[in-house]
């Protein structure tokens, strides 16, 4: 049985809310992802930015890119933790449509995970491929 510990991103960057839009978005250049965990203080994450968040949420709308990235963050941020099945994490990440799953512990940021690290295993590439569908879906309509 594979945990998301053994296939986990763990040197996670990450943003404080304060952050303008323009520093989530060279992160994300920087670091070529799509996506950067909002955290607290305490290292807790309190939200996730992602492109898409930032191009229909800022860019779309005119808004100037030294606002706080609070202001276009998902706040509802669903985690797992690193003692979590890869299937299960399949299944969480296929229910919410979410390509990206931040991983805690203790309520702290300890890795991600995405759709991609599910794919690139064999034994997971037909969850992944179905979690893959699932979250397209909603895109597509």
């Amino acid at each position: 049985m594979k945990i998301l510990r053994d296939i986990m991103t763990s040197e996670v960057s990450s943003l404080n809310s304060d952050a303008s839009i323009r520093e989530a978005a060279e992160k994300m250049k920087n670091l070529n992802v799509g996506s950067i965990p909002v955290c607290d203080n305490s290292n807790r994450p309190i939200g996730i930015v992602t492109d898409r968040d930032i191009v229909l949420g800022s860019v779309s709308k005119g808004q100037d890119s030294l606002e706080p990235v609070e202001s276009v963050m998902t706040r509802n941020v669903i985690t797992a933790s690193p003692d979590t099945d890869v299937h299960e994490a399949a299944r969480i990440m296929a229910k919410h449509q979410i390509r990206r799953l931040p991983v805690v512990d203790s309520d702290k940021l300890v890795g991600i995970v995405s759709i991609g690290d599910l794919a690139i295993r064999d034994i997971y590439e037909n969850e992944a491929g179905s979690a893959l569908s699932s979250i397209s879906e909603d895109v597509l309509k």
